[in-house]
């Protein structure tokens, strides 16, 4: 127990230094930290290379095979052997600082504050798209994605991985955890399968997920502020971020695509035909597929028949249980499930017939959020999940669960408590992220107290003065001297025309003078027929 809280596990997947043969054929990921030359940085005391031990907790039953997955016991059919970095160092290599630490001894601690994104100065909206189309165009130099699987590649001999965008390694990731199980030939596919969804680790998996890519866009850019504002959709009528200022509006003449005045306009995705792959019996090659789509509130009104509300919220966060059950699509009066969308979030029971919650935003979204395999390549997929990842941490915080609560086995393939989260490596278990977001060092507005959410609320338009500040007193100095300048033109007139015949200073004083058309009293005759002030007001 000691050395597990002692050792903090470091993150990421398929670092482009374990793509190698020599790296597939030695099993081993330890690549070296740059900062002295050694393997996980151990020279430095940042970590050491450990041989993976995995957990082995029975599985539930929805999984009924063995061996023939290359996530099944991840990550050993790709590696036995990953770096473990200790204290206060995460990383592939045991070089970066773990959440919430900063510094490059990483021993200055920080809390980050996650906005709602209505909240954000104007300056801060197009920082937001300017980071995100950054990361779109920007190949990632510290990782690649699989083309194939471990045995196309022929056990390592023949390693199958191709360059993608830092963006598109996270859109890669949510596609490989929840593709479905190949089982060998054209359309031979397992499809009640999803090593990230609909199950307990479904939570834990994305709050990890995005975390990961708060860091990388971090790394990215140099701006260490960076954090992912939520988009809060309860009682939303329409999709309120889809304009051009921020996720991108409708296109005028196809409403499916975006408006060509957004810049995700440009955008092109990637691991969105699942269909395809399954036919194919295949992986995403993580090729173009097309232009980003999107057409909210033209879906399935008998899947989804609205957005969430308030009330569905509330009740969500009412559940005691975190799961229940067989804890998957079927758990009853489970927070999770209800969370996830498959419990009504009205009554609670499991496999509802109508989606909530979080799958009725994708749902909604009519596009390629609407895949769930794909669903990453649109950038309101980060805003949405940030919220629902706040709704978990108002869960945590309400009922404060212990660890225990978290299911230790029997879970479907992927979930339990002990098992390293697919397809991160080194590695992380579920376990570690069912804790509060402010262990990880981050908070939400919408968690604040009542007097800190209105100071967020008006922070925005007090920035917003701030920077016209200068033009305000440059105009009131311009708007002075023009007063000044007609009252000097006033009185000339006026001394120069006063003591003329040709217009007398009662005429002058009469030339401004306007006839009264309205008495401001009104007289108790007049009120008889219906006219007084406030009536003619």
């Amino acid at each position: 127990v000691l050395l597990m809280v002692y050792f903090a596990p470091s993150y990421q997947q398929f670092p482009r230094a374990c793509a190698t043969r020599d790296a597939l054929l030695s099993k081993e990921c330890c690549p070296s930290w740059d900062g002295d030359g050694s393997a996980c940085g151990a020279n430095s005391g940042r970590g050491f290379c450990w041989d993976v031990e995995v957990s082995q907790e029975p599985d539930g039953p929805q999984y009924p095979f063995s061996g023939l997955d290359d996530r099944e016991k991840w990550p050993l059919v790709f590696y036995n052997r990953t770096c473990q970095c200790t204290g206060n160092f995460m990383g592939f290599n045991c070089g970066d600082c773990k959440f919430g630490f900063f510094g490059v001894n990483c021993n200055e601690r920080r809390e980050t504050l996650r906005r709602n994104v209505f909240h954000l100065s104007r300056a801060e909206r197009i920082r937001l798209v300017s980071y995100l189309n950054l990361a779109k165009q920007t190949i990632s130099q510290d990782y690649v994605v699989p083309t194939g699987t471990y045995q196309e590649m022929e056990n390592g001999s023949t390693p199958l991985f191709t360059d993608v965008s830092v963006y598109d390694v996270f859109v890669w990731m949510h596609y490989y955890v929840s593709r479905n199980a190949l089982l060998g030939g054209p359309g031979n596919v397992w499809t009640n399968v999803d090593f990230g969804h609909w199950a307990p680790g479904f939570p834990p998996w994305h709050r990890f997920y995005l975390l990961q890519w708060e860091h990388e866009i971090r790394k990215l850019t140099g701006d260490m502020t960076f954090s992912i504002p939520y988009w809060d959709w309860r009682d939303a009528q329409d999709c309120d971020v889809c304009t051009d200022e921020l996720m991108g509006a409708r296109h005028p003449q196809d409403p499916s695509i975006l408006s060509p005045g957004s810049v995700f306009s440009s955008w092109r995705v990637l691991c969105s035909r699942p269909e395809d792959y399954n036919r194919r019996g295949v992986l995403c090659d993580a090729r173009s597929e097309g232009p980003l789509r999107r057409n909210p509130g033209n879906h399935n009104r008998n899947v989804v028949e609205r957005l969430p509300t308030s009330a569905d919220v509330e009740f969500t966060l009412s559940l005691t249980s975190y799961d229940t059950g067989a804890m998957d699509r079927t758990a009853n009066m489970s927070f999770r499930n209800t969370l996830e969308g498959f419990g009504d979030s009205r009554s609670g029971m499991g496999n509802s017939s109508r989606m909530s919650m979080h799958a009725a935003l994708h749902v909604f979204m009519n596009g390629s959020m609407s895949s769930v395999q794909g669903s990453a390549n649109d950038p309101i997929f980060l805003l949405h999940h940030a919220f629902v990842d706040c709704i978990y941490e108002e869960w945590l915080r309400r009922h404060r669960p212990a660890l225990s609560q978290y299911p230790e086995s029997n879970a479907p393939i992927g979930h339990n408590g002990g098992y390293f989260m697919v397809p991160f490596l080194p590695l992380h278990t579920n376990r570690e992220f069912f804790i509060s977001s402010k262990d990880l060092g981050y908070e939400y507005s919408h968690l604040l107290d009542a007097n800190q959410r209105l100071s967020e609320s008006i922070r925005p338009y007090l920035e917003e003065l701030q920077g016209m500040w200068g033009w305000l007193v440059l105009a009131g100095v311009c708007g002075g001297l023009l007063s000044l300048a007609l009252a000097a033109v006033f009185m000339h007139i006026k001394y120069k025309y006063s003591a003329s015949t040709w217009l007398p200073a009662h005429k002058w004083r009469n030339l401004f003078a306007l006839p009264e058309r309205e008495p401001l009293i009104f007289s108790p005759d007049k009120e008889e027929n219906g006219y007084n002030y406030q009536s003619t007001m």
